[in-house]
């Protein structure tokens, strides 16, 4: 097979850079949470997960054992083309990544029913582990911009993706989001969290829109709603690791989609635990 050599080589550098690097607007954010954060172990909870940031961006070394699985939004200029070699190119610099960051071996093998079972064991090699199909969406930057996040598993647990009846009004849906976000955080163990919001007309769409919230969200900056279910959240008190204080979220990044005339939205809510989100990007010209 034929590959783009320059993509499979980006990509591959990207991955490992969101399994290992946090972003500098999130290290802010852990700064500006410490030094508010009244409850000591919470505190050293915090001053812990940065340290360890820290040094896994030092060392390009995992942020977590559980490294995550792959997702990737690519973003393509008007003079653009994304062929099936770029896309093949893609998913060797994600096998390539994978094993240099390295993942932990978590690709299932089998069929359908025995991935399911999970009775065939699973593959040593960290680079079997397919990532989720890819989303594509156009920019005004003639450029291919590359993005790469990996999914842990316990958000992916606590996570919410269902239909909330709106009754005509943004309030009904914003509480909802903050119970769920609550019952999450709570249970998840591993805060402070970034709640990732996305709102759309089906449970693909919503999802899709989670995705984008997090690589188009930032930590210096949130919407009104966005800053008030941060507040919400961190009125419960759960913080980190649910030891209490001021901080049980960093941010909240929601994204929302068109609507369809309905009594129903269809919100899908993640708690990124305290090394989410875990993204790197990319961009390539020429191409």
């Amino acid at each position: 097979m034929e590959y783009n050599r320059e993509v499979v080589e980006q990509v591959c550098d990207t991955l490992i850079r969101a399994g290992s690097t946090f972003l500098p607007d999130k290290k802010e954010a852990y700064k500006r949470a410490i030094a508010k954060e009244t409850n000591t172990q919470s505190r050293w909870v915090m001053e812990t997960i940065l340290e360890n940031a820290e040094t896994a961006e030092k060392n390009r070394s995992p942020l977590c054992d559980d490294t995550g699985i792959p997702h990737i939004l690519v973003e393509a200029g008007p003079d653009i083309s994304v062929t099936g070699t770029v896309l093949d190119s893609i998913r060797e610099g994600v096998r390539k990544g994978l094993k240099g960051l390295p993942g932990r071996p978590m690709a299932v093998k089998g069929n359908d029913l025995e991935r399911i079972a999970q009775s065939q064991g699973m593959y040593e090699d960290p680079g079997m582990l397919n990532m989720a199909p890819i989303l594509i969406r156009s920019i005004n930057k003639d450029v291919l911009r590359i993005h790469v996040v990996m999914f842990g598993g316990g958000p992916a647990i606590q996570g919410h993706t269902h239909r909330v009846f709106h009754k005509h009004t943004v309030e009904e849906v914003k509480n909802q989001i903050i119970e769920w976000a609550k019952e999450s955080t709570r249970k998840l163990g591993c805060s402070p969290c970034t709640l990732a919001v996305g709102i759309g007309r089906s449970h693909y769409e919503a999802a899709a829109l989670m995705m984008q919230s997090m690589i188009d969200g930032t930590y210096d900056k949130q919407s009104e709603t966005e800053q008030e279910i941060t507040q919400r959240v961190n009125e419960a008190n759960i913080g980190a690791l649910g030891l209490g204080g001021n901080t049980t979220v960093l941010a909240t990044f929601m994204k929302v989609g068109p609507q369809r005339a309905s009594g129903v939205r269809i919100v899908c809510m993640r708690p990124c635990c305290c090394f989410e989100p875990r993204i790197a990007s990319v961009e390539l010209h020429g191409v």
